[in-house]
C-alpha cells in the first residue's frame, strides 16, 4: 500500500469530508481529510489505481489539489 497526503482547497465542512472520503472508498483508497490542514491522506494499491485517478476522483466533487 502506499501512503500519499494532498493538500486540497475548497474543503470547509463535514459534507466535504463524506464528500471526498466517498469518492476515494468508491474507487477502492482509503482516505482521511484533514479540514484543519486542508489535506487528504490516502492509502491505495498503486497496482490498482494511479495517482491521477484519485487525483481526478477529489476534484469531480468540485475541490482543486493544491
Amino acid at each position: 500500500m502506499k501512503h500519499m497526503t494532498l493538500n486540497v482547497a475548497g474543503m470547509s465542512c463535514g459534507h466535504c469530508v463524506q464528500s471526498i472520503e466517498g469518492a476515494l472508498k468508491k474507487l477502492g483508497a482509503q482516505g482521511s481529510v484533514d479540514l484543519g490542514a486542508k489535506s487528504v491522506s490516502i492509502e491505495y494499491d498503486e497496482t490498482i489505481l494511479s495517482l491521477d485517478s484519485i487525483k481526478n476522483a477529489i476534484e469531480d466533487q468540485g475541490y482543486e489539489i493544491k
